[in-house]
Protein backbone atom coordinates (compact mmCIF):
# COMPACT_ATOMS: atom_id res chain seq x y z
CA UNK A 1 0.00 0.00 0.00
CA UNK A 2 2.97 2.17 1.15
CA UNK A 3 4.95 4.12 -2.04
CA UNK A 4 7.96 5.80 -1.30
CA UNK A 5 10.85 7.21 -2.95
CA UNK A 6 14.87 6.66 -2.37
CA UNK A 7 14.50 9.68 0.27
CA UNK A 8 11.31 8.48 2.37
CA UNK A 9 8.89 10.67 0.38
CA UNK A 10 5.37 9.30 -0.54
CA UNK A 11 5.39 8.73 -4.11
CA UNK A 12 1.91 10.05 -5.61
CA UNK A 13 -0.28 6.83 -7.80
CA UNK A 14 -2.05 8.68 -10.66
CA UNK A 15 -5.63 6.35 -9.89
CA UNK A 16 -7.72 4.28 -12.54
CA UNK A 17 -10.69 4.14 -11.15
CA UNK A 18 -12.35 0.83 -10.88
CA UNK A 19 -15.57 -0.63 -9.18
CA UNK A 20 -15.54 -2.65 -5.55
CA UNK A 21 -16.14 -1.97 -2.60
CA UNK A 22 -13.56 0.59 -0.71
CA UNK A 23 -13.05 0.00 3.73
CA UNK A 24 -15.92 0.58 5.23
CA UNK A 25 -15.35 3.78 7.90
CA UNK A 26 -15.86 2.69 11.51
CA UNK A 27 -14.82 5.83 13.94
CA UNK A 28 -16.01 9.23 14.40
CA UNK A 29 -14.56 12.10 11.71
CA UNK A 30 -13.17 14.88 13.28
CA UNK A 31 -12.08 17.93 12.26
CA UNK A 32 -7.74 18.78 12.07
CA UNK A 33 -6.53 21.82 12.09
CA UNK A 34 -3.03 22.48 11.99
CA UNK A 35 -0.63 25.00 11.46
CA UNK A 36 2.24 24.36 8.46
CA UNK A 37 4.55 23.20 10.22
CA UNK A 38 3.87 20.26 12.63
CA UNK A 39 2.82 20.16 16.45
CA UNK A 40 0.86 22.79 18.43
CA UNK A 41 2.39 24.04 21.71
CA UNK A 42 1.01 21.74 24.09
CA UNK A 43 1.74 18.43 21.97
CA UNK A 44 4.63 16.40 22.24
CA UNK A 45 6.83 16.21 18.79
CA UNK A 46 6.67 12.79 18.75
CA UNK A 47 2.53 12.86 19.32
CA UNK A 48 0.99 11.37 15.44
CA UNK A 49 -0.80 13.28 13.85
CA UNK A 50 -4.19 11.75 14.91
CA UNK A 51 -3.20 13.08 18.42
CA UNK A 52 -3.50 16.46 17.26
CA UNK A 53 -7.59 16.47 16.11
CA UNK A 54 -8.93 19.73 16.94
CA UNK A 55 -12.95 19.77 16.81
CA UNK A 56 -14.98 23.00 15.98
CA UNK A 57 -18.77 23.40 15.79
CA UNK A 58 -20.43 20.09 15.99
CA UNK A 59 -18.41 17.55 17.61
CA UNK A 60 -17.49 13.91 16.53
CA UNK A 61 -20.16 12.07 14.16
CA UNK A 62 -19.56 8.59 12.52
CA UNK A 63 -19.62 7.96 8.91
CA UNK A 64 -23.14 7.28 7.58
CA UNK A 65 -23.38 3.79 6.78
CA UNK A 66 -21.97 2.74 10.39
CA UNK A 67 -25.22 4.86 12.30
CA UNK A 68 -28.18 2.27 12.73
CA UNK A 69 -31.48 2.43 11.26
CA UNK A 70 -24.02 35.45 -9.46
CA UNK A 71 -22.32 37.58 -11.00
CA UNK A 72 -19.46 34.92 -11.23
CA UNK A 73 -22.22 33.13 -13.74
CA UNK A 74 -22.47 36.03 -15.94
CA UNK A 75 -18.83 36.80 -16.36
CA UNK A 76 -18.36 32.73 -16.90
CA UNK A 77 -20.44 31.69 -18.65
CA UNK A 78 -19.98 32.33 -22.19
CA UNK A 79 -17.20 29.28 -21.82
CA UNK A 80 -19.77 26.72 -21.89
CA UNK A 81 -19.19 27.49 -26.03
CA UNK A 82 -15.65 28.09 -25.41
CA UNK A 83 -12.92 27.56 -23.68
CA UNK A 84 -9.55 29.08 -24.64
CA UNK A 85 -6.18 28.19 -22.92
CA UNK A 86 -4.48 31.11 -20.78
CA UNK A 87 -1.12 30.45 -19.21
CA UNK A 88 -0.68 31.24 -16.14
CA UNK A 89 2.47 31.43 -12.89
CA UNK A 90 1.88 29.79 -10.02
CA UNK A 91 3.80 31.43 -7.51
CA UNK A 92 5.43 30.27 -4.34
CA UNK A 93 6.71 31.29 -0.62
CA UNK A 94 8.78 34.89 -1.64
CA UNK A 95 12.40 34.29 -2.39
CA UNK A 96 14.72 36.06 -3.28
CA UNK A 97 16.00 36.73 -6.90
CA UNK A 98 19.43 36.29 -6.22
CA UNK A 99 21.02 33.88 -3.04
CA UNK A 100 24.57 35.62 -2.44
CA UNK A 101 26.02 32.13 -2.09
CA UNK A 102 29.36 32.54 -0.47
CA UNK A 103 29.31 35.91 1.66
CA UNK A 104 26.27 35.19 3.58
CA UNK A 105 26.21 31.12 3.92
CA UNK A 106 26.65 29.60 7.62
CA UNK A 107 26.71 26.64 7.21
CA UNK A 108 25.70 23.56 4.80
CA UNK A 109 24.99 19.69 4.69
CA UNK A 110 22.89 16.80 4.63
CA UNK A 111 20.29 16.44 7.59
CA UNK A 112 17.33 14.23 7.52
CA UNK A 113 14.15 15.82 8.30
CA UNK A 114 11.13 14.33 9.62
CA UNK A 115 7.81 14.89 7.19
CA UNK A 116 5.41 17.68 9.14
CA UNK A 117 2.47 15.99 8.50
CA UNK A 118 3.38 12.02 7.20
CA UNK A 119 5.84 11.41 10.12
CA UNK A 120 8.43 9.57 8.04
CA UNK A 121 12.37 10.67 7.88
CA UNK A 122 13.43 12.53 4.43
CA UNK A 123 17.23 13.32 3.61
CA UNK A 124 17.71 17.15 2.38
CA UNK A 125 20.46 19.29 1.96
CA UNK A 126 19.82 22.15 4.01
CA UNK A 127 21.60 25.61 3.89
CA UNK A 128 21.81 28.15 6.94
CA UNK A 129 22.18 32.16 5.95
CA UNK A 130 23.02 34.89 7.87
CA UNK A 131 19.86 36.52 7.58
CA UNK A 132 18.50 33.66 9.21
CA UNK A 133 17.05 32.02 6.11
CA UNK A 134 17.03 28.14 6.16
CA UNK A 135 16.65 26.30 2.65
CA UNK A 136 16.39 22.93 1.99
CA UNK A 137 16.83 20.59 -1.23
CA UNK A 138 16.18 17.22 -2.10
CA UNK A 139 19.96 17.43 -3.23
CA UNK A 140 23.04 19.74 -2.69
CA UNK A 141 22.13 22.58 -5.53
CA UNK A 142 24.56 23.31 -8.20
CA UNK A 143 23.34 26.17 -10.08
CA UNK A 144 21.98 29.48 -9.00
CA UNK A 145 18.56 28.42 -10.62
CA UNK A 146 18.45 25.54 -8.70
CA UNK A 147 19.46 27.64 -5.66
CA UNK A 148 15.98 29.47 -6.02
CA UNK A 149 14.04 26.82 -5.97
CA UNK A 150 13.97 25.22 -2.24
CA UNK A 151 12.18 22.79 -1.02
CA UNK A 152 11.74 23.88 2.45
CA UNK A 153 11.76 27.29 2.83
CA UNK A 154 12.15 28.25 6.81
CA UNK A 155 13.75 31.30 9.09
CA UNK A 156 15.78 30.71 12.15
CA UNK A 157 15.10 34.04 13.20
CA UNK A 158 13.48 34.01 16.92
CA UNK A 159 13.49 30.28 17.17
CA UNK A 160 14.99 28.08 19.45
CA UNK A 161 17.07 24.59 18.90
CA UNK A 162 16.41 22.36 21.33
CA UNK A 163 18.86 18.66 21.59
CA UNK A 164 16.85 15.28 21.80
CA UNK A 165 17.36 11.80 22.31
CA UNK A 166 13.88 10.39 20.94
CA UNK A 167 12.52 9.40 18.20
CA UNK A 168 16.17 9.07 17.13
CA UNK A 169 19.49 9.57 18.71
CA UNK A 170 21.36 13.21 17.88
CA UNK A 171 18.06 14.78 16.95
CA UNK A 172 17.42 18.04 17.53
CA UNK A 173 14.07 20.18 17.31
CA UNK A 174 13.49 23.76 15.56
CA UNK A 175 11.03 25.61 17.50
CA UNK A 176 9.43 28.67 16.10
CA UNK A 177 6.17 30.84 15.44
CA UNK A 178 3.93 30.17 12.91
CA UNK A 179 1.37 33.15 13.56
CA UNK A 180 0.55 32.65 17.20
CA UNK A 181 1.32 29.08 17.18
CA UNK A 182 4.41 27.32 18.46
CA UNK A 183 5.52 24.73 15.40
CA UNK A 184 8.24 22.48 15.81
CA UNK A 185 10.32 20.96 12.69
CA UNK A 186 12.80 17.69 13.53
CA UNK A 187 16.05 16.91 12.55
CA UNK A 188 18.69 14.45 13.16
CA UNK A 189 22.31 13.69 12.05
CA UNK A 190 25.05 10.34 12.45
CA UNK A 191 27.02 11.94 15.30
CA UNK A 192 26.42 14.43 18.12
CA UNK A 193 29.65 16.51 17.22
CA UNK A 194 27.33 17.26 13.57
CA UNK A 195 24.25 18.05 15.94
CA UNK A 196 26.75 20.49 18.29
CA UNK A 197 27.68 22.44 15.17
CA UNK A 198 24.33 22.88 13.82
CA UNK A 199 22.58 23.79 16.95
CA UNK A 200 25.58 26.46 17.26
CA UNK A 201 25.20 27.50 14.14
CA UNK A 202 21.83 28.10 14.47
CA UNK A 203 21.98 29.83 17.94
CA UNK A 204 24.45 32.23 16.90
CA UNK A 205 22.30 33.46 13.67
CA UNK A 206 19.19 33.66 16.06
CA UNK A 207 21.08 35.96 18.97
CA UNK A 208 22.50 37.56 15.51
CA UNK A 209 19.31 39.11 14.76
CA UNK A 210 18.13 39.88 18.64
CA UNK A 211 21.12 41.66 19.51
CA UNK A 212 20.95 43.66 15.87
CA UNK A 213 17.32 45.03 17.39
CA UNK A 214 15.68 43.27 14.37
CA UNK A 215 11.76 42.36 14.62
CA UNK A 216 11.34 38.76 15.02
CA UNK A 217 10.31 36.54 12.09
CA UNK A 218 8.11 33.85 12.27
CA UNK A 219 8.38 30.86 10.43
CA UNK A 220 5.91 31.34 7.62
CA UNK A 221 5.41 35.29 6.32
CA UNK A 222 2.02 34.43 4.89
CA UNK A 223 -0.90 36.12 6.27
CA UNK A 224 -4.48 35.29 6.03
CA UNK A 225 -5.19 39.15 6.63
CA UNK A 226 -7.50 41.19 4.52
CA UNK A 227 -9.00 44.20 6.33
CA UNK A 228 -12.67 44.91 5.34
CA UNK A 229 -13.42 48.63 4.96
CA UNK A 230 -14.87 50.70 8.08
CA UNK A 231 -18.80 49.56 8.36
CA UNK A 232 -21.21 52.25 10.51
CA UNK A 233 -21.18 51.01 13.82
CA UNK A 234 -24.82 51.20 15.04
CA UNK A 235 -25.56 49.71 18.38
CA UNK A 236 -26.67 45.72 18.27
CA UNK A 237 -26.47 43.69 21.78
CA UNK A 238 -27.64 40.48 23.03
CA UNK A 239 -30.25 42.34 24.93
CA UNK A 240 -32.16 42.60 20.85
CA UNK A 241 -32.90 39.08 21.31
CA UNK A 242 -34.59 36.44 22.84
CA UNK A 243 -32.97 33.48 23.33
CA UNK A 244 -35.47 30.44 22.71
CA UNK A 245 -33.39 26.90 22.04
CA UNK A 246 -29.98 25.79 21.65
CA UNK A 247 -28.84 24.72 18.11
CA UNK A 248 -25.29 23.22 18.41
CA UNK A 249 -22.46 23.63 20.89
CA UNK A 250 -18.53 23.08 20.75
CA UNK A 251 -15.80 24.31 22.26
CA UNK A 252 -15.44 27.73 21.37
CA UNK A 253 -19.27 28.44 22.45
CA UNK A 254 -23.07 27.68 21.26
CA UNK A 255 -25.60 28.35 18.41
CA UNK A 256 -28.68 29.46 19.86
CA UNK A 257 -31.99 30.28 18.01
CA UNK A 258 -33.25 33.69 18.62
CA UNK A 259 -35.76 35.84 18.39
CA UNK A 260 -35.38 39.87 17.22
CA UNK A 261 -37.48 42.08 19.43
CA UNK A 262 -38.00 44.75 17.02
CA UNK A 263 -38.83 42.30 14.01
CA UNK A 264 -40.16 38.91 15.64
CA UNK A 265 -37.79 37.45 12.85
CA UNK A 266 -36.17 34.42 13.64
CA UNK A 267 -32.04 34.07 13.53
CA UNK A 268 -29.15 31.59 14.57
CA UNK A 269 -26.63 33.53 16.67
CA UNK A 270 -23.63 31.84 16.75
CA UNK A 271 -21.62 33.17 20.47
CA UNK A 272 -18.24 32.59 20.93
CA UNK A 273 -15.91 33.19 23.92
CA UNK A 274 -13.21 35.68 23.35
CA UNK A 275 -11.08 33.62 26.10
CA UNK A 276 -11.22 30.09 24.02
CA UNK A 277 -10.50 31.62 20.71
CA UNK A 278 -7.40 33.26 21.92
CA UNK A 279 -6.20 29.96 23.98
CA UNK A 280 -6.64 27.87 21.00
CA UNK A 281 -5.30 30.59 18.88
CA UNK A 282 -9.07 30.58 16.26
CA UNK A 283 -8.81 34.76 16.47
CA UNK A 284 -7.14 35.05 12.70
CA UNK A 285 -9.81 32.10 11.46
CA UNK A 286 -12.56 33.62 13.29
CA UNK A 287 -11.76 37.14 11.81
CA UNK A 288 -11.54 35.53 8.80
CA UNK A 289 -15.04 34.10 8.68
CA UNK A 290 -16.05 37.29 10.10
CA UNK A 291 -14.91 39.12 6.90
CA UNK A 292 -16.08 36.19 4.39
CA UNK A 293 -19.57 36.42 5.84
CA UNK A 294 -19.71 40.41 5.64
CA UNK A 295 -18.56 40.21 1.80
CA UNK A 296 -20.38 37.13 0.30
CA UNK A 297 -23.84 36.89 -0.78
CA UNK A 298 -24.87 34.24 -2.50
CA UNK A 299 -28.08 32.09 -2.58
CA UNK A 300 -26.39 29.00 -1.43
CA UNK A 301 -24.66 30.62 1.23
CA UNK A 302 -25.61 30.91 4.71
CA UNK A 303 -26.00 35.21 5.07
CA UNK A 304 -24.99 37.16 8.06
CA UNK A 305 -27.03 40.14 9.45
CA UNK A 306 -25.64 40.95 12.03
CA UNK A 307 -21.75 40.43 13.99
CA UNK A 308 -21.12 42.24 17.15
CA UNK A 309 -18.86 41.85 20.28
CA UNK A 310 -19.69 42.00 24.39
CA UNK A 311 -17.23 42.37 26.62
CA UNK A 312 -16.32 38.51 26.55
CA UNK A 313 -17.95 37.21 23.54
CA UNK A 314 -18.05 37.34 19.72
CA UNK A 315 -21.99 36.80 18.24
CA UNK A 316 -22.69 35.81 14.70
CA UNK A 317 -26.28 36.55 14.02
CA UNK A 318 -27.07 34.26 10.83
CA UNK A 319 -30.31 33.29 8.82
CA UNK A 320 -32.00 30.38 10.31
CA UNK A 321 -31.70 27.60 8.30
CA UNK A 322 -33.60 24.78 9.54
CA UNK A 323 -33.86 21.78 7.42
CA UNK A 324 -31.07 20.09 8.68
CA UNK A 325 -27.88 19.00 7.46
CA UNK A 326 -26.81 16.59 4.37
CA UNK A 327 -25.35 14.13 6.98
CA UNK A 328 -28.67 14.46 8.74
CA UNK A 329 -30.25 13.20 5.83
CA UNK A 330 -28.03 11.19 4.74
CA UNK A 331 -27.85 8.89 7.74
CA UNK A 332 -31.59 8.24 8.26
CA UNK A 333 -31.44 7.46 3.51
CA UNK A 334 -28.34 5.99 3.97
CA UNK A 335 -27.83 6.45 0.26
CA UNK A 336 -29.21 9.35 -1.70
CA UNK A 337 -30.22 8.84 -5.92
CA UNK A 338 -28.04 10.34 -8.84
CA UNK A 339 -31.05 12.81 -9.35
CA UNK A 340 -30.93 14.30 -5.47
CA UNK A 341 -26.97 14.11 -5.90
CA UNK A 342 -27.12 15.80 -9.23
CA UNK A 343 -28.98 18.43 -7.41
CA UNK A 344 -27.26 19.50 -4.16
CA UNK A 345 -23.94 18.95 -6.40
CA UNK A 346 -25.05 21.45 -8.71
CA UNK A 347 -26.08 24.19 -6.41
CA UNK A 348 -22.99 23.50 -4.88
CA UNK A 349 -20.80 24.19 -7.84
CA UNK A 350 -22.46 27.33 -8.31
CA UNK A 351 -21.48 28.53 -4.54
CA UNK A 352 -17.72 27.26 -4.23
CA UNK A 353 -17.57 28.70 -8.16
CA UNK A 354 -19.06 32.03 -6.69
CA UNK A 355 -16.67 32.06 -3.89
CA UNK A 356 -13.65 31.62 -6.42
CA UNK A 357 -14.27 34.66 -7.94
CA UNK A 358 -14.11 36.41 -5.09
CA UNK A 359 -10.47 35.02 -4.57
CA UNK A 360 -11.90 32.70 -1.65
CA UNK A 361 -10.87 29.04 -1.01
CA UNK A 362 -13.44 27.54 0.84
CA UNK A 363 -11.12 24.60 2.39
CA UNK A 364 -13.82 22.54 4.36
CA UNK A 365 -16.31 21.06 2.57
CA UNK A 366 -18.12 18.23 3.67
CA UNK A 367 -21.63 17.08 5.10
CA UNK A 368 -21.89 18.59 8.01
CA UNK A 369 -21.58 21.93 6.63
CA UNK A 370 -23.83 21.40 4.14
CA UNK A 371 -27.72 22.37 5.19
CA UNK A 372 -31.23 22.62 3.77
CA UNK A 373 -33.14 25.40 3.97
CA UNK A 374 -36.82 24.89 4.86
CA UNK A 375 -37.63 24.27 0.52
CA UNK A 376 -34.66 21.88 0.59
CA UNK A 377 -32.60 23.98 -1.07
CA UNK A 378 -28.44 24.01 -0.02
CA UNK A 379 -26.83 26.43 2.35
CA UNK A 380 -22.74 26.12 2.86
CA UNK A 381 -22.27 26.57 6.36
CA UNK A 382 -18.91 27.31 8.47
CA UNK A 383 -15.86 29.63 6.75
CA UNK A 384 -13.57 29.23 9.46
CA UNK A 385 -11.21 27.97 7.24
CA UNK A 386 -11.39 30.01 4.41
CA UNK A 387 -8.39 31.39 3.02
CA UNK A 388 -8.52 34.90 1.05
CA UNK A 389 -6.60 36.51 -1.50
CA UNK A 390 -6.61 33.30 -3.65
CA UNK A 391 -6.73 33.97 -7.57
CA UNK A 392 -6.09 31.29 -9.35
CA UNK A 393 -2.42 30.57 -9.90
CA UNK A 394 -1.34 31.74 -5.79
CA UNK A 395 -1.13 29.02 -3.66
CA UNK A 396 -0.89 28.18 0.02
CA UNK A 397 0.36 25.74 2.68
CA UNK A 398 -1.67 26.01 5.72
CA UNK A 399 -2.51 22.26 6.96
CA UNK A 400 -5.79 22.36 7.84
CA UNK A 401 -9.56 20.41 6.91
CA UNK A 402 -10.99 17.04 8.18
CA UNK A 403 -9.02 14.89 8.01
CA UNK A 404 -11.32 12.40 5.65
CA UNK A 405 -11.78 15.23 2.97
CA UNK A 406 -8.16 16.15 2.60
CA UNK A 407 -6.94 16.51 -0.92
CA UNK A 408 -3.93 14.59 -1.52
CA UNK A 409 -1.69 17.86 -2.46
CA UNK A 410 -1.84 18.98 1.42
CA UNK A 411 -1.16 15.52 2.71
CA UNK A 412 1.99 15.93 0.19
CA UNK A 413 3.29 18.92 2.10
CA UNK A 414 2.84 20.69 -1.06
CA UNK A 415 1.77 24.31 -2.12
CA UNK A 416 -1.99 23.88 -3.35
CA UNK A 417 -4.68 26.07 -4.45
CA UNK A 418 -8.48 26.16 -5.49
CA UNK A 419 -8.53 22.43 -6.57
CA UNK A 420 -8.82 21.50 -2.90
CA UNK A 421 -12.30 22.60 -3.22
CA UNK A 422 -13.14 20.33 -6.32
CA UNK A 423 -11.54 17.29 -4.33
CA UNK A 424 -13.91 18.12 -1.44
CA UNK A 425 -17.18 17.78 -3.97
CA UNK A 426 -16.02 14.72 -4.87
CA UNK A 427 -15.41 13.01 -1.76
CA UNK A 428 -19.26 14.62 -0.63
CA UNK A 429 -20.67 13.74 -3.95
CA UNK A 430 -19.16 10.03 -3.83
CA UNK A 431 -20.62 9.99 0.26
CA UNK A 432 -24.34 11.06 -0.92
CA UNK A 433 -24.74 8.22 -4.03
CA UNK A 434 -22.29 5.37 -2.46
CA UNK A 435 -23.36 5.79 1.06
CA UNK A 436 -19.54 6.13 2.33
CA UNK A 437 -16.48 7.49 1.96
CA UNK A 438 -14.23 7.26 -1.00
CA UNK A 439 -11.23 6.66 1.37
CA UNK A 440 -10.81 5.69 5.39
CA UNK A 441 -9.27 4.43 8.35
CA UNK A 442 -9.39 5.12 12.00
CA UNK A 443 -5.59 5.60 12.10
CA UNK A 444 -5.21 8.88 10.26
CA UNK A 445 -1.81 8.20 9.35
CA UNK A 446 -2.96 5.17 7.41
CA UNK A 447 -6.16 7.31 5.75
CA UNK A 448 -3.26 9.90 4.66
CA UNK A 449 -1.70 6.87 3.02
CA UNK A 450 -4.88 5.89 0.77
CA UNK A 451 -5.90 9.52 0.29
CA UNK A 452 -2.30 9.87 -1.50
CA UNK A 453 -1.76 6.78 -2.92
CA UNK A 454 -4.64 4.45 -3.29
CA UNK A 455 -7.05 4.13 -6.18
CA UNK A 456 -10.48 5.58 -5.74
CA UNK A 457 -13.19 2.46 -6.36
CA UNK A 458 -16.17 3.57 -7.93
CA UNK A 459 -19.72 0.90 -7.57
CA UNK A 460 -20.41 -0.04 -11.20
CA UNK A 461 -24.07 0.30 -10.20
CA UNK A 462 -23.77 4.04 -10.61
CA UNK A 463 -24.22 5.69 -14.70
CA UNK A 464 -21.06 6.06 -16.54
CA UNK A 465 -21.32 9.82 -15.97
CA UNK A 466 -21.43 9.59 -12.42
CA UNK A 467 -18.81 7.24 -12.66
CA UNK A 468 -16.49 9.57 -14.66
CA UNK A 469 -17.93 12.75 -12.74
CA UNK A 470 -16.86 11.18 -9.00
CA UNK A 471 -13.09 10.00 -10.82
CA UNK A 472 -12.23 12.96 -12.54
CA UNK A 473 -12.93 15.05 -8.96
CA UNK A 474 -11.42 12.42 -7.17
CA UNK A 475 -7.80 12.92 -9.67
CA UNK A 476 -4.83 13.19 -7.10
CA UNK A 477 -2.83 15.58 -9.40
CA UNK A 478 -4.15 18.80 -8.58
CA UNK A 479 -3.70 20.48 -12.40
CA UNK A 480 -5.60 17.33 -13.94
CA UNK A 481 -8.51 17.70 -11.38
CA UNK A 482 -12.15 18.39 -12.64
CA UNK A 483 -12.35 21.93 -12.02
CA UNK A 484 -8.62 22.28 -11.62
CA UNK A 485 -7.83 24.80 -14.93
CA UNK A 486 -8.72 28.33 -15.66
CA UNK A 487 -12.37 27.35 -16.27
CA UNK A 488 -12.90 26.52 -12.82
CA UNK A 489 -16.29 26.07 -11.75
CA UNK A 490 -17.11 26.21 -15.71
CA UNK A 491 -15.18 22.82 -16.20
CA UNK A 492 -17.20 21.37 -13.41
CA UNK A 493 -20.46 22.64 -14.86
CA UNK A 494 -19.71 21.29 -18.66
CA UNK A 495 -19.48 17.66 -17.40
CA UNK A 496 -22.12 15.36 -18.80
CA UNK A 497 -23.08 14.62 -15.10
CA UNK A 498 -24.84 18.00 -15.36
CA UNK A 499 -26.39 17.65 -18.58
CA UNK A 500 -29.76 19.47 -18.79
CA UNK A 501 -29.07 21.15 -15.92
CA UNK A 502 -31.09 25.26 -16.46
CA UNK A 503 -27.76 27.47 -14.55
CA UNK A 504 -29.81 30.22 -14.75
CA UNK A 505 -32.48 28.66 -13.26
CA UNK A 506 -31.14 26.87 -10.94
CA UNK A 507 -29.40 29.89 -9.31
CA UNK A 508 -32.50 31.68 -9.34
CA UNK A 509 -34.03 29.03 -7.31
CA UNK A 510 -36.25 28.45 -9.79
CA UNK A 511 -35.76 24.71 -10.07
CA UNK A 512 -38.02 22.36 -7.59
CA UNK A 513 -35.55 20.19 -4.87
CA UNK A 514 -36.01 16.44 -5.05
CA UNK A 515 -36.82 16.17 -1.40
CA UNK A 516 -38.37 19.20 0.55
CA UNK A 517 -37.61 18.88 4.74
CA UNK A 518 -41.14 17.95 6.48
CA UNK A 519 -41.26 21.37 8.45
CA UNK A 520 -43.85 23.41 10.21
CA UNK A 521 -42.89 26.47 10.78
CA UNK A 522 -39.65 28.71 11.15
CA UNK A 523 -39.59 27.76 14.58
CA UNK A 524 -39.50 23.78 13.53
CA UNK A 525 -36.45 22.44 15.07
CA UNK A 526 -37.12 18.58 14.17
CA UNK A 527 -33.75 18.37 12.14
CA UNK A 528 -31.28 19.30 15.17
CA UNK A 529 -30.68 16.92 18.02
CA UNK A 530 -32.18 16.28 21.23
CA UNK A 531 -29.05 16.54 23.16
CA UNK A 532 -28.68 20.42 21.89
CA UNK A 533 -32.35 21.55 22.57
CA UNK A 534 -32.19 19.85 26.32
CA UNK A 535 -29.18 22.60 26.68
CA UNK A 536 -30.69 25.60 28.63
CA UNK A 537 -29.73 28.95 26.51
CA UNK A 538 -28.58 31.00 29.40
CA UNK A 539 -24.60 32.25 28.67
CA UNK A 540 -21.86 31.75 31.69
CA UNK A 541 -20.75 34.50 33.03
CA UNK A 542 -17.64 36.28 31.41
CA UNK A 543 -14.18 34.37 31.86
CA UNK A 544 -11.39 36.32 34.03
CA UNK A 545 -9.36 38.87 31.62
CA UNK A 546 -6.20 38.61 30.14
CA UNK A 547 -6.62 34.45 29.23
CA UNK A 548 -2.75 33.62 27.83
CA UNK A 549 -2.59 31.46 24.01
CA UNK A 550 -1.25 28.39 23.12
CA UNK A 551 2.39 30.32 22.34
CA UNK A 552 1.99 31.65 25.39
CA UNK A 553 1.00 35.52 24.54
CA UNK A 554 -1.16 37.33 27.28
CA UNK A 555 -4.18 38.92 25.09
CA UNK A 556 -6.61 41.36 26.66
CA UNK A 557 -10.16 40.21 25.47
CA UNK A 558 -11.14 43.60 24.97
CA UNK A 559 -7.82 44.64 22.69
CA UNK A 560 -6.89 45.16 19.00
CA UNK A 561 -7.54 40.69 18.28
CA UNK A 562 -11.35 41.92 17.37
CA UNK A 563 -11.18 45.72 15.68
CA UNK A 564 -13.62 46.12 13.13
CA UNK A 565 -15.34 42.72 13.98
CA UNK A 566 -19.04 44.59 14.49
CA UNK A 567 -20.97 44.41 11.14
CA UNK A 568 -24.75 46.20 11.10
CA UNK A 569 -25.77 45.66 7.27
CA UNK A 570 -25.60 43.86 3.69
CA UNK A 571 -22.63 45.56 1.38
CA UNK A 572 -24.24 43.77 -1.41
CA UNK A 573 -27.79 42.51 -1.21
CA UNK A 574 -29.20 39.69 -2.34
CA UNK A 575 -31.59 40.71 -4.48
CA UNK A 576 -29.02 42.78 -6.64
CA UNK A 577 -26.71 39.77 -6.87
CA UNK A 578 -29.55 38.01 -8.08
CA UNK A 579 -30.82 40.93 -10.70
CA UNK A 580 -26.93 41.08 -11.90
CA UNK A 581 -26.54 37.34 -12.60
CA UNK A 582 -27.73 37.05 -16.32
CA UNK A 583 -26.24 33.95 -18.29
CA UNK A 584 -28.05 33.76 -20.80
CA UNK A 585 -28.90 30.24 -22.93
CA UNK A 586 -26.40 27.80 -23.45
Amino acid sequence: MEQRNEDGDMDMEIENPDCGESPQPSAAQQQLHLPPGGEQANCSPMDSVSTLVSQYFGGQRPPPNEVPSLNYMNQHMQLFHEAPSQACSMPHEPLPSRIPISKSLIKEGYLMKRGEHIKNWRRRYFILYQDGTFFGYKVKPKTQKEYLQPLNNFTVKNSKALFMDTPKPFTFLLRGLQGTNIVDRMFYVETNAEREAWVNAIVNVTNMHKSSGECPATVSTASDAVEPPELPRNKVSLSDFEMLKVLGMGTFGKVVLCREKASSNLFAIKILKKSVLIEKDEVIHTMTENRVLQTCRHPFLTQLKYSFQTEDRLCFVMEYVNGGELYFHLLHDRVFSEERTRFYAAEIVTAIGYLHDMNIVYRDLKLENLLLDEMGHIRIADFGLCKEEMQYGVMTKTFCGTPEYLAPEILDENDYGRSVDWWGLGVVSYEMMCGRLPFYSRDHEILFELIMNDSVRIPANLSSQAQDFLARLLIKEPSRRLGGSTLDAVDVMRHPFFAGIDWVKLTKKEIPPPWKPEVRDACDTRYIPDEFLREPVQLTPPAAPGPVSASGTRWPTDGPNFEKFSFYGSRTSLSSYMSSTSMGDH
